[in-house]
């Protein structure tokens, strides 16, 4: 029986040096066939948002950085996308789906560990469905610290034995380093 695979933020705007391997390993989970239904979730930073007037950070107000990366786009689905501003963690559309579904538990994964991930994953926990964090396929645009520090907080709030490695993750903690383009 298969249970579903929510991947949060996987986007454009979130792919850096320490996020760079995130998509790949998404493919390799997704390509595995055990995961059903496959869903998304998209941060839209929305004009004149905390994230302009707090912290002056424009990035992902727009496409092509809000779109879901081109690695997952084929996947991404529109009735499997679900966008959210902010850390407001479960988009309200996405709560009544998973509870309409009945569903009781979900694998996450996605970027950033340290918020968004975290936030939907404690989110889930609180209305009763059972989150398990694949914490190879998580990472922080802030770098491995962030990342590290995300799990430490869930550790804490949903249990340690709710974060499991997905077997992706070629036993490296950190991003690999990207080859060099000469």
């Amino acid at each position: 029986m298969s249970a579903p695979l929510l991947i949060v933020d996987v986007q454009i705007g979130f792919i850096n040096d320490f996020t760079h391997h995130i998509p790949e390993r998404v493919g390799k989970l997704i390509g595995s066939g055990e995961y059903d239904p496959i869903l998304f979730t998209r941060f839209i930073n929305v004009p004149d948002g905390p994230y302009s007037r707090f912290l002056n950070w424009d990035g992902c107000n727009c496409e092509p950085e809000s779109n879901i990366v081109p690695e997952l786009a084929t996947f991404a689905t529109p009735d499997r996308v679900f966008s959210k501003s902010g850390l407001c963690g479960l988009p309200n559309e996405l709560t009544d789906y998973l509870l309409k579904q009945g569903i009781e538990k979900v694998y996450v994964l996605g970027i950033d560990t340290d918020m968004c991930v975290l936030k939907i994953a404690m989110d889930l926990f609180d209305i009763g469905i059972e989150p398990i964090v694949l914490t190879d396929c998580c990472a922080s645009t802030a770098g491995l610290q962030a990342h590290l520090a995300g799990l430490a907080v869930l550790s804490r709030n949903i249990g340690a034995t709710r974060l499991l490695e997905a077997g992706v993750g070629d036993r490296m903690l950190a991003a690999p380093v990207k080859p060099s383009k000469n």
